[in-house]
C-alpha cells in the first residue's frame, strides 16, 4: 500500500484543490506503479511558511522578499 505524504506551506489549500492533488497523486500511482487506487493513501499536511526553510531562509520571510 503506497503511503504519501505531502507537506504543503500554509495557506491552508481549499478542500477542492485538496480533493485534487489526492485525486491526482492516487492516479499518478495508478498510471506510473499500476497501484489499486483504493489502496493508495495520501495525507496532506500545511505547516506555517515560518516552520519551513529553503536555503537557509524560512518560506515566510522568501514569500515577503517576492512580494516587494
Amino acid at each position: 500500500m503506497p503511503y504519501i505524504n505531502v507537506k504543503i506551506a500554509a495557506p491552508e489549500p481549499s478542500v477542492e484543490q485538496k480533493e485534487q492533488i489526492i485525486a491526482e497523486i492516487t492516479d499518478v500511482m495508478v498510471r506510473v506503479l499500476g497501484k489499486k487506487p483504493e489502496r493508495v493513501m495520501v495525507m496532506l499536511e500545511t505547516l506555517p511558511a515560518t516552520d519551513i526553510g529553503v536555503g537557509g531562509e524560512s518560506v515566510a520571510n522568501i514569500a515577503k522578499k517576492a512580494t516587494k
